[in-house]
């Protein structure tokens, strides 16, 4: 017990790193859905600026029609940069709260501290990235449309931004986006350490192995549907403050009058003009995107952790 709690504080790097791999596995096989999702859930159907879509595909069309690879793939150096620094905080945080909820692994940690620890990880790294993800959404909705000039890229929206609007508009969005981070991290990763649990003791019971060690227990697919099965969860409940923080964190317009003022504007309005439906828009293309990316991100996760912790022993 003495050797795990020492060497415990060790694997904190790998957690990072493997985190960090992960995000940008994620992002680059799945960015243009992100893309569509984003559209999706700031049109509301009385913006002029903005293209209509029937559907996933007729946008992913169009956009490749109009706007090429580039509007595909609008957003997507802040989409890295975002990804791969969240997913990396989030399980250094996630990592270091688990060990100190559990006496640096003396104690086994209950469903209320796994879900304490995920909140935890998810409001750090909220605070941390919100500027980067404010940029990602205004590249993204970004269209010919649009009458005011547009960003060249990321440095230039960054300090376009500042210039224009004030340091404090990098940080619009980021009430939902506590919520957002907090909730849909809590949930999904509650969810999938207990169903990982539930697994290896299922196959531990069925199998010759008695030590119950998911490194030596689960495989490549368990971890797939792990992943995809504790994201529909996180995604269902938490969805409607993605949309609240995308609306929020919209270009104001050539005036510097912004579509939304703060978070409850946004929320009466969208009940008003679209219902309970409005609160769920993209969920189909972000649905699409993310189950796949949970599989892709906890795949590439575990075992470049499990890599990691080899490479470590052997030394």
């Amino acid at each position: 017990m003495s050797s795990s709690a020492s060497a415990s504080p060790q694997w904190q790097w790998e957690n990072a790193t493997a985190g960090a791999v992960a995000g940008f596995a994620t992002v680059a096989a799945m960015h243009p859905l992100d893309v569509v999702r984003t559209r999706f859930q700031v049109n509301d159907g009385r913006i002029s600026n903005l293209p209509t879509y029937k559907n996933t595909a007729n946008a992913i069309f169009t956009i490749a029609r109009l706007e090429g690879l580039r509007g595909l793939y609008a957003g997507f150096s802040p989409a890295v940069i975002g990804s791969t620094v969240s997913w990396g905080l989030y399980f250094f945080f996630y990592g270091r709260a688990k060990q100190r909820y559990s006496k640096n692994g003396d104690e086994k940690l209950s469903p209320g501290l796994h879900l304490a620890s995920a909140a935890e990880a998810g409001a750090l790294v909220s605070l941390c990235t919100n500027p980067i993800w404010l940029v990602k959404t205004r590249l993204q909705l970004q269209t010919p449309l649009h009458q005011t000039r547009p960003y060249s890229g990321f440095y230039d929206a960054l300090r376009t931004i500042m210039r224009e609007e004030g340091f404090a508009s990098l940080y619009k969005g980021l009430g939902p986006s506590l919520f957002l981070q907090v909730s849909h991290g809590a949930i999904q990763f509650t969810a999938y350490e207990e169903l990982r649990k539930v697994i290896v003791d299922l196959k531990s019971k069925q199998g010759t192995s008695n030590s119950g060690s998911s490194d030596t227990v689960l495989n490549s697919l368990d971890y797939a549907a792990l992943g995809a099965s504790s994201k529909v969860a996180a995604i269902l409940l938490s969805y409607p403050f993605q949309v609240i923080r995308s609306r929020l964190q919209q270009r104001p317009s050539s005036e510097g009058i912004p579509r939304y003022m703060d978070s409850w504007h946004v929320i009466r309005e969208t009940a008003r003009f679209e219902g309970v439906r409005g609160f769920y828009r993209g969920i189909t293309p972000n649905l699409l995107k993310n189950v796949p990316a949970a599989s892709i991100t906890f795949i590439v996760y575990e075992n470049v952790l499990k890599f990691l912790k080899l490479a470590k022993r052997k030394e």
